[in-house]
């Protein structure tokens, strides 16, 4: 005890002098400059708080303040600095620990260096020995394996002979030993070869076992032959279209269970065998959809363009809803549930059809081709006869198909079969127009209706032929049938327009040769023109009415007119109808309001003659061209009256001229009355009577006082607006007494109080020309000039 006192006092001393002898402690930069700052703060606060003198007296006050602060500074940092040495000499112990530690493991680690130095050394003589063992781990591993390798021939061959027999079961379970056989051949040669077998024992083995891929192959082609042929087998025996599904099961659960242990990893996952996944599940159902689409060409298509094509369809219709019946009555049955066949049958059978037809529309077809291809799909393909059976709903819901042509591919065929259709319509059209041309020509009247009308067959024709093609098309829909009717009153249309320039073409065929005999009957074929266009009114406006309200803004083109075509013929005809009734007129038009007639009235009589035939022949057209043609009869009598008056071939030179002649035009005014009574009769009268104009003028001519004539041209101008200065002149010479006085003051009052057309107001006098005055020859004299 007293040594180790010795040695302790010692060694504090040696510590004290190492502490005098060593230098003065660095005194860092942050110390001072806190010190500094220190002070600094120090002299800024005791420079505010002891500003005064009197702030003196609290000094010993701050001073105990700011000591018992630094005192407890200090309590603090030497708290704070026990507990950092405190810490300190924990981690210095612990670290005298772990360097203990570290060379204990540091001597066992050498120990054991040299320990497996010496092992190394005694593998290496044990490395022949290893060497034997993997030799002899082979030899009885082929030894083992020889019988069944010598029996692969034997095996193959008898493999062969149960597929030529279509014993498919018993053939793929040979099969199936021979490609497990092969399959433990490889996995123990690799195994023998760590992993990594060569490529030409791998050679070898397929070589060995190439029969096995020659009876895969051929028993895949008896297979897919037996799946392909299920729809005939189903019902003559099933049994081999089973053993296929079973094999085809066998095979799929074989590819899950080999994917299954490669996906399994490990050590000891074998690798796929060659041709692994065969995956004949899904070639079972792509064999399936082929053997559909066989079905399909088997249907003969000899016949298949024009009225064949209907009868395909049919024939198609029958075939797969026979083949369905099998599926679902007989094939169903012999599957997995999962299969869902006729679901699968559903699919090829829809996507074969959808390419058949999609070929089919590519054709150049007429339309009732087109006609059979629209109806069949849109209709009947989804009608309870068919997809549509309540057997079938479920399966075709649950599918979700697309259709069978796609809306812009029926489109295009609407399109086609309207064009095609237009083809049609358009030669019937101008043949219908041809027979109606040749008819013009016949030597004997118009054909009549019940009701005794003229008519020809051309309404006839067009009208049954358009609403035909109106009901054929509603067959498949609206659209196409308001496409169609459209189509039809284009082409209504363009024969309206030809009609109407055959009529032109008749009425100048018949002016150039009035004398020919085959012309007899020429207002007879004008009388049933007219006719024949009331018709075909009615049976255009019956179609317009067909149409769907929403058809109005599907045609880009501009709309057809047929209407308006239609009244231009009317027009047309009856325009010719007045000129054959003046042509027959005329002979005795020069004879009105003469001399002669002014003592005999001898033409008119002809003239209502004339006029009684014309419209005994105008009550054989439809109202309301009837009463039209009477009204247009009724202006151009007058109008030729009040146009012979005009001519001044008659001038009277006494009051009992003008009284005669007055009482005269009242006569005829009586006897064209007597003609046109059967207007008044038919309630279709014009507003203004042409007929009312003749009384008008015999009371204007038989005025006795002239000083009178202005309040009667006044009158006159009033009921007949476009009489004109020149009409009044002339009257006023025909008078013979008016005098220069009275004449230009009636004039000045007529053109003064020339009143506006009203509306709705028919002209007479506008079609009335006044000759030109023949002036005497005088000469130049003062008088004249």
């Amino acid at each position: 005890m007293a040594n180790r006192g010795c040695f302790k006092h010692n060694r504090l001393e040696q510590n004290r002098k190492a502490r005098r002898n060593q230098p003065a402690p660095e005194v860092w930069p942050e110390v001072e400059r806190a010190e500094c700052l220190a002070r600094g703060a120090a002299l800024k606060w005791a420079s505010g708080v002891f500003c005064r003198p009197e702030h003196l007296e609290r000094l010993s006050q701050y001073r105990k303040r700011e000591s018992q602060r630094t005192a407890s500074v200090h309590t603090r940092l030497k708290s704070m600095v026990q507990s950092y040495l405190e810490g300190v000499g924990w981690g210095l112990e612990q670290l005298r620990e772990a360097r203990t530690e570290l060379r204990e493991v540091s001597r066992d680690l050498k120990k054991a260096g040299l320990e497996s130095d010496q092992n190394t050394e005694g593998g290496r003589s044990l490395e022949r020995l290893r060497e034997v063992s993997a030799n002899h781990s082979q030899l009885l591993t082929a030894v083992s394996n020889l019988p069944r390798l010598y029996s692969v021939r034997s095996m193959v061959m008898e493999t062969e002979r149960l597929v030529e027999s279509r014993r498919l079961l018993e053939a793929h379970a040979k099969l199936m030993d021979l490609e497990y056989l092969q399959d433990d051949i490889l996995w123990q040669l690799n195994k023998a070869a760590g992993g990594a077998l060569s490529t030409e024992d791998q050679e070898v083995v397929a070589k060995y076992f190439s029969g096995v891929r020659h009876l895969v192959d051929a028993l895949g082609k008896e297979l897919w032959a037996v799946v392909s042929s299920a729809l005939a087998l189903a019902r003559q025996n099933p049994t081999p279209f089973v053993s296929a599904v079973r094999i085809v099961e066998r095979e799929e659960a074989l590819d899950q269970t080999l994917l299954e242990e490669r996906g399994g990893g490990g050590g000891n996952s074998r690798p796929l065998p060659p041709g692994r996944p065969r995956c004949w599940r899904a070639c079972f159902f792509k064999v399936l959809e082929e053997a559909v689409a066989a079905r399909f060409r088997s249907v003969s298509y000899l016949h298949t363009r024009g009225p064949g094509l209907a009868g395909h369809l049919s024939a198609l219709q029958h075939g797969i809803m026979a083949d369905l019946a099998t599926v679902r009555h007989l094939l169903e049955h012999c599957v997995p549930q999962q299969y869902k066949l006729t679901g699968a049958y559903l699919r090829a059978s829809h996507r074969c059809l959808h390419a058949h037809l999609t070929q089919v529309s590519s054709w150049d077809l007429e339309s009732g081709e087109i006609f059979a291809v629209l109806n069949w799909v849109l209709h009947i393909y989804n009608s309870p006869d068919m997809m549509g059976h309540p057997e079938l709903v479920t399966e075709m819901e649950r599918e979700e198909l697309r259709p069978l042509i796609s809306t812009e591919g029926l489109e295009q065929l609407q399109s086609k079969y309207v064009q095609s259709v237009r083809k049609s319509v358009s030669e019937w059209m101008h043949k219908a127009l041809q027979v109606e041309l040749q008819d013009w020509q016949r030597d004997q009247e118009p054909d009549t209706d019940h009701e005794g009308f003229y008519q020809t067959s051309l309404p006839t024709i067009i009208t049954q032929m358009l609403e035909e093609n109106a009901r054929v098309a509603l067959m498949i829909g609206e659209s196409l049938r308001d496409q169609t009717i459209q189509m039809g009153l284009y082409e209504m249309e363009n024969l309206l327009n030809r009609f109407r320039e055959a009529l032109v073409e008749f009425g100048k065929e018949h002016r150039r040769d009035l004398s020919n005999s085959k012309n007899k009957f020429y207002l007879h074929y004008l009388l049933a023109s007219i006719s024949n266009c009331i018709i075909l009114k009615k049976s255009t406006e019956s179609l317009q009415q067909q149409q769907s309200s929403q058809s109005a803004g599907q045609f880009t083109r501009t709309p057809p007119n047929p209407l308006a075509a239609l009244d231009r013929a009317v027009r047309r005809a009856c325009r010719l109808v007045m000129d054959q009734l003046l042509l027959d007129l005329k002979p005795f038009l020069p004879g009105l309001l003469t001399r002669p007639w002014l003592a005999q009235g001898d033409p008119t009589p002809k003239l209502c003659r004339v006029l009684e035939r014309h419209l005994e022949l105008y009550l054989r057209v439809r109202p309301p061209c009837r009463q039209r043609l009477q009204e247009e009869a009724q202006w151009l009598m007058v109008v030729e009256y009040v146009r012979a008056l005009m001519q001044k071939r008659l001038v009277c030179r006494s009051g009992e001229e003008r009284r005669q002649l007055a009482q005269q035009m009242l006569q005829d005014d009586q006897l064209f009355r007597e003609i046109f009574h059967s207007l008044e009769g038919e309630g279709s009268a014009p507003e203004v009577n042409p007929l009312a104009l003749l009384p008008v003028l015999a009371e204007f001519i038989r005025l006795k006082d002239p000083n009178m004539l202005t309040l009667e041209v006044s009158g006159l101008a009033a009921k007949y607006p476009d009489i004109s200065e020149e009409h009044v002149s002339v009257l006023l010479e025909i008078r013979g007494d008016v005098s220069r006085d009275i004449k230009g003051a009636v004039l000045d009052l007529l053109e003064q109080s020339a009143p506006p057309l009203p509306v709705g107001y028919r002209p007479i006098f506008t079609d009335i020309l006044v000759p030109p005055s023949t002036m005497a020859f005088c000469l130049p004299t003062a008088k004249c000039a």
